[in-house]
């Protein structure tokens, strides 16, 4: 009797935190902060970095990506800001788009939430994604370069271990959005917070309630998500670097 009753508790427990289900992305709450959670197979699904269109003008808006992905056969399925950029929408460190690279990796400590060290890389290339810290992946692709890769900070969680610095009575809480990728490499989670948050409530998210031993925070205050299943197109200020997830409509 103790089986089944275990099994119906955790059944119930999973549907009170997970909430909607549409496609890839679901509604979850944890320790009463709702989020977005969107789970894609780098294996299976066509994961991009976007930063400008062929003239060179940052796309800065979902909306612009959406027509410019369509106009060349395909279906933007979801998207989300990918990392801190300057004014003029240049990434802050690496960014790599298509094997090419934009802004080369910063190793020193620096002002800010990206120079909060440990900091380090989402990068994407022959079907599989990592979030690794920015010194390891400095050392993995020192004789090549991954099709995709978008520099950040701070780790949330590092192999399995929150980040030393964060403090879980922290008092700055903003919106924030981040990536974790599971142990095995088969699925990479975009989350976004619908609620104020601060580093470490969000960092639990992922160690506890997503279960990745390595996650990257990408922003906050301005971060925003694209997931038309749920009729989400957020706008507001011009991003820099984006993440998106592309479907073919056209041969």
């Amino acid at each position: 009797m103790i089986r089944p009753l275990l099994l119906a508790a955790i059944a119930a427990l999973l549907t009170a935190c997970s909430g909607r289900i549409e496609g890839p992305c679901r509604n979850l709450t944890f320790e009463s902060v709702p989020y977005l959670v969107c789970t894609f197979d780098p294996a299976a699904d066509d994961i991009r970095l976007f930063l400008r269109d062929e003239t060179g003008a940052p796309f800065g808006q979902f909306d612009r990506l959406a027509n410019y992905v369509a106009s060349k056969g395909g279906s933007l399925v979801f998207a989300m800001n990918a990392g801190m950029y300057h004014e003029d929408r240049r990434p802050v460190g690496l960014y790599v788009e298509e094997e090419k690279s934009e802004m080369g990796l910063v190793r020193n400590a620096g002002p800010g939430n990206f120079g909060m060290l440990p900091n380090g890389v989402f990068w994407i290339d022959g079907g599989k994604a990592g979030v690794t810290e920015t010194l390891t992946y400095d050392a993995q692709f020192t004789d090549d370069v991954p099709r995709f890769a978008t520099q950040s900070g701070p780790m949330l969680v590092i192999d399995g271990e929150l980040h030393p610095v964060l403090n879980p009575d922290g008092t700055s809480t903003r919106r924030r959005n981040g990536v974790g990728v599971s142990a095995d490499g088969r699925r990479v989670y975009f989350v976004i917070s619908d609620a104020p948050v601060n580093f470490h409530s969000f960092a639990r998210l992922f160690k506890e309630g997503l279960g990745v031993p390595n996650a990257l925070y990408l922003d906050g205050a301005v971060s925003k998500v694209y997931a038309p299943a749920l009729e989400r197109d957020e706008s507001g200020l011009d991003m820099g670097p984006i993440v998106g997830v592309v479907r073919q409509t056209k041969k």
